[in-house]
């Protein structure tokens, strides 16, 4: 467990920042990467996220701090995280992608370090600017989302071997694949209620009975 979050783990989480696609192929074939790591980064990101709605500025953010709370939104980063990762794994399978499911989540977690670094340099910075500033938090904020979004494009790309156009159409196919998981998980919940009542019903019949 040592090994997985070692320095060199770490320091090689944030080169891929600086050079993806090498990055991203040194993962794939040479074990680079570290899942601990990638599920770490995606607790700090949800934190990150909630801090800025709790913290930034009203001038730039129109959020009621007491309406914020950390737990549920680590609970929802969590789900879409391993939704992404699941919806992807299924539909690379199909689609001759030569990346594993850990591939992908060490790609996708990787991918959140400029968005924790922007969302807290844009929080801190919310603090100091005037009404008129405003538009250098919304750059911060956005240029972290755009970077983080291009570097896991770039790492699936490179994971799974493919042209960007087949990128693309992976990730498009990846959200059909997560509401199709989503709608099939409500539809087991539903299933799984039915039967609860059903068998409570039968339990309550049967001790009114005797």
């Amino acid at each position: 467990m040592k090994e997985l979050f070692s320095k060199d783990k770490w320091k090689y989480a944030f080169y891929t920042v600086s050079h993806p696609m090498d990055a991203y192929y040194e993962i794939r074939h040479r074990e680079r990467g570290s899942v601990p790591i990638a599920i770490v980064l995606v607790i700090l990101f949800s934190f990150t996220f909630s801090i800025n709605r709790m913290s930034a500025s009203f001038i730039v953010n129109d959020v009621d701090p007491l309406t914020v709370n950390a737990l549920p939104e680590l609970v929802a980063v969590f789900l879409l995280y391993g939704l992404f990762c699941v919806g992807n794994w299924s539909i690379t399978c199909l689609m001759n992608g030569e990346g594993r499911l850990k591939d992908t989540a060490i790609a996708v977690g990787y991918a959140l370090i400029p968005l924790i670094v922007c969302f807290n340099i844009g929080t801190v910075f919310s603090w100091f600017v005037t009404e008129d500033e405003g538009a250098f938090y919304t750059m911060i904020v956005g240029v972290g989302i755009a970077y983080g979004v291009i570097m896991a494009l770039m790492g699936i790309m490179q994971i799974h071997n493919y042209t960007l156009a087949k990128t693309l159409v992976t990730i498009f196919l990846t959200f059909v694949a997560m509401f199709i998981i989503i709608f099939l998980a409500l539809l087991l919940f539903d299933l799984l209620n039915q039967l609860y009542s059903f068998v409570h019903s039968i339990y309550q019949e049967l001790i009114f009975r005797v």
